[in-house]
């Protein structure tokens, strides 16, 4: 029996110890969050005031990106219009002379389609004057 009352001194001695470590952890964990929240709330405070001024500053910078971004957007209409127009120009005078080429080009057939024809009709004649002197 003396050595079942050993062990229950023994572990009744580590529970004691274990819960006292245990209240003395709590007061600490306590004592360091009292400790501690004033300087949470200044760090709260400087975030706070660190992002007004990132704001104030940055203001200014983001309207002129907005108007340098409206600038471009005037600047990039104009030259669209413009490279429309003439873009448009360019299609009408490809047009315009394509046909005047297909109308050139057209005359032409005709012509050597008539002279051709004219100097057939004449050497038929020809030949046909030929046989009527032969016979």
């Amino acid at each position: 029996m003396g050595l079942s009352s050993f062990f229950k001194n023994l572990f009744g001695s580590t529970k004691e110890s274990v819960t006292e470590l245990a209240n003395n952890a709590e007061t600490t964990f306590e004592q360091a969050k009292e400790a501690t929240a004033p300087y949470i709330e200044k760090a709260e405070t400087f975030a706070e005031e660190a992002i007004d001024k990132v704001k104030e500053v940055s203001e200014p910078i983001i309207d002129k990106a907005a108007d340098y971004a409206e600038k471009a957007k005037e600047t990039v209409s104009e030259y669209a219009d413009k490279a429309s127009d003439a873009l448009s120009d360019v299609i009408d005078t490809v047009k315009e002379k394509t046909a005047s080429l297909t109308n050139e080009a057209t005359e032409t057939i005709s012509e050597t389609v008539v002279d051709t024809s004219e100097k057939s009709a004449g050497a038929v004649e020809e030949i046909g004057d030929e046989a009527a002197d032969k016979i």
